[in-house]
């Protein structure tokens, strides 16, 4: 047996006598994890809003193309 199983072996006990098995937290490291999420989203808006604010909504009408010139052919009736 190793030195890790065999402290483990041994302070399984103690915690399960120190733990409330009704009352479960999430602790730091979900606090850690829900305040990255909470600053990620806010970064992603932030750039979205920025983002949004570059697009132009006007369409702009579109060029005016230029009127086909008559061919001498199309004239000439068979």
């Amino acid at each position: 047996m190793s030195a890790t199983q065999a402290a483990l072996t041994q302070l399984l006990p103690l915690a399960g006598d120190t733990f409330d098995k009704n009352k479960v937290t999430p602790g730091v490291l979900g606090f850690i994890v829900f305040a990255a999420l909470a600053i990620g989203v806010w970064a992603l808006m932030k750039s979205m809003n920025r983002h949004m604010g570059r697009v132009n909504f006007q369409e702009s009408p579109e060029p005016a193309a230029p009127a086909p010139s008559p061919s001498p052919q199309a004239d000439r009736a068979p």
